[in-house]
């Protein structure tokens, strides 16, 4: 069995979410989600995501394909993460491109291409701009 673990915030979520999450699902038999905490968030950001880490898990915990959830409290943890849920791949975005080759030791790393024109920023962006 292949383990995949992959990290995320999922706030707003949308469809450049689910590509992700289905493209990491089919590189291996059991996906696992670490979705960051509202501080890890903060302290990535400086902005608190706008649903709770609480419901963001729980949309997470929902989907189809995927199999375990928990949450994120430190970029700095991500090997322990690893460890923990003896993960075989790593999963990022390509926004992340050679920040987490250090886990090669670990387990293989493979960065997936985002979804074009699909960003939670530019959505919360154009949000207010309605408002």
């Amino acid at each position: 069995m292949t383990r995949i673990i992959t990290f995320g915030t999922f706030d707003v979520f949308h469809v450049g979410h689910i590509r992700i999450l289905q493209r990491a699902r089919a590189l291996g038999d059991h996906l696992i989600v670490g979705v960051s905490s509202d501080n890890l968030n903060f302290s990535k950001k400086s902005r608190y995501p706008v649903y709770p880490e609480s419901e963001r898990m729980e949309i997470i915990r929902s989907l189809i394909g995927v199999d375990e959830v928990f949450r994120e409290d430190s970029l700095e943890l991500k090997g322990e993460y690893i460890k923990k849920y003896q993960a075989d791949v790593l999963v990022m975005g390509d926004d992340w491109v050679g920040r987490f080759d250090e886990f090669k030791s670990l387990c293989e790393v493979i960065y997936l291409p985002r979804t074009e024109g699909i960003s939670t920023t530019k959505l919360i962006s154009d949000i207010k701009s309605y408002a």
